[in-house]
């Protein structure tokens, strides 16, 4: 497996992986992403930003994330300081042709090299309360949950946020 970040001649792979993904998603109760979101415009613009991060396995996209510093302004509602710069993962997916690989697990390391890289020390991210394959990896990668939230751009859902400090 080789994480790298992502160029836009990966981003037709990245939404078909998305399309792979997603009823997927929606069966186990997951309705954190649907046809509208994400998109290919949320990518290029990942690309663009240089935080498009995607793991491959003989030459094919297994899982994706972007590995960024957006933290959504709902996040002070568990108590954290916004001001504070973090490393924050979004956009976490793996194929499934390739999951229990240790993709996302090798995509949040990937986190964690960036976080160091900068100089940051925390690291946050959401899930959907309904994915439970997320909501198991992340104690395992030491991260705390904090507490639950809203997003705005998704009413209805409940999202876990959790933190690690390096």
């Amino acid at each position: 497996m080789r994480v790298r970040l992502g160029t836009l001649e990966d981003v037709d792979a990245v939404m078909a992986l998305v399309r792979r993904v997603v009823p997927l998603m929606r069966a186990s109760g997951n309705l954190q992403w649907d046809d509208v979101y994400p998109n290919t415009e949320v990518f290029e613009r990942d690309v663009d930003l240089g935080q498009l991060w995607v793991a491959e396995i003989d030459g094919q996209i297994g899982g994706i994330a972007a590995i960024t510093t957006d933290q959504e302004p709902e996040y002070a509602n568990v108590g954290w300081d916004l001001s504070e710069t973090a490393i924050v993962v979004h956009r976490l997916a793996v194929d499934p042709d390739f999951q229990g690989k240790g993709i996302a697990a090798a995509l949040m390391m990937q986190a964690e090299a960036v976080a160091q890289q900068r100089g940051i020390a925390l690291l946050r991210v959401d899930t959907n309360t309904q994915n439970v394959a997320t909501q198991r990896l992340f104690p395992k990668l030491g991260y705390v949950l904090v507490g639950e939230i809203e997003l705005s751009f998704r009413p209805g859902l409940l999202f876990r946020c959790y933190e690690k400090r390096l």
